[in-house]
């Protein structure tokens, strides 16, 4: 192998996506793909682990989704890169992932083209945005959007409060929860009435409806 190859970690949740990327990835002579992940645990793992040159990244995934993964990685000063791959073209997800420490941003809809030249920017030090949607933010400037948003209650939720939410959001009962996280199933219905308290829900339904709108889960 050439030491000049940039060593890369896919992270997503669809088994036939990832070995896709995988795939498309091995087409390149300057790629190699040395970390696969399922979820944004798994992705912060193998980031800490391999300390690749890029993570390609999808945003909704299980335990834990892209924008909080994309947090935890930039908080440990990580010299790698971020290319967020997904299908989320709303204004809201863009600035997000951008806020949060991603380097470009491409929807899986882009052509090999555009995904090879997004690679090529982020590993040069450059940001990317897919064209589409970068129009799409500037017409959002231009109509006077504000470009950083106001905190809400959303906002305040902690790292642990959205990955409980969005695991009782999956229907986990809170043992079961508590099996997945680590946890005394006392912390867990702590951090569930903390997530309810702060955004002023009262039902499992409407928890698992603001995880389905924030993108923490699919529909």
């Amino acid at each position: 192998m050439s030491e000049d190859k940039y060593r890369v970690v896919i992270a997503e949740d669809y088994t036939i996506l990832r070995k896709g990327l995988k795939a498309l990835l091995m087409t390149y002579p300057r790629m190699e793909v040395v970390g696969e992940a399922q979820n944004g645990h798994e992705a912060i793992h193998q980031v800490e682990t391999l300390k690749p040159d890029l993570l390609l990244l999808d945003l909704s995934m299980p335990r834990l989704n892209g924008l909080d993964a994309i947090r935890e990685i930039k908080k440990k000063s990580t010299q790698t890169r971020i290319l967020v791959l997904t299908v989320h073209k709303e204004e809201d997800y863009i600035l997000a992932a951008f806020e949060a420490g991603a380097d470009g941003y491409i929807l899986k809809e882009a052509s090999h083209n555009e995904f090879e030249v997004a690679l090529d920017s982020v590993l040069s030090g450059k940001r990317y945005m897919s064209p589409d949607i970068s129009e799409m933010v500037i017409e959002g400037y231009l109509l006077g959007k504000k470009s950083i948003k106001k905190e809400t209650s959303w906002d305040t939720l902690t790292t642990r409060e959205r990955e409980v939410l969005k695991l009782v959001a999956e229907g986990h009962t809170s043992k079961k929860v508590a099996e997945i996280l680590f946890l005394s199933v006392k912390t867990v219905d702590r951090h569930r009435a903390n997530v309810m308290k702060k955004l002023n829900l009262h039902s499992t339904p409407a928890l698992t409806a603001l995880a389905i709108e924030k993108g923490l889960i699919s529909r």
